[in-house]
């Protein structure tokens, strides 16, 4: 599934940060720079995906 980080920008000049495509709280850790670049977190609202529990990363190896 593609990632995405949208930054909304309302007229009144308020933010709103969204993240897609990530599972459990690795969504908080890649939109942590924009976060901190745009200002104090005044509220959050969690989504299904962050219920999820994050991919497991899976390595091959050929011929082990």
């Amino acid at each position: 599934m593609i990632k995405i980080i949208e930054i909304i920008v309302a007229p009144n000049g308020a933010t709103r940060v969204e993240t897609k495509g990530f599972a459990g709280g690795e969504c908080r850790a890649a939109s942590e720079f924009v976060e901190k670049a745009l200002g104090k977190r005044t509220d959050e609202k969690l989504t299904s995906e962050f219920y999820l529990p994050a991919a497991q990363q899976q390595t091959l190896r050929e011929g082990a």
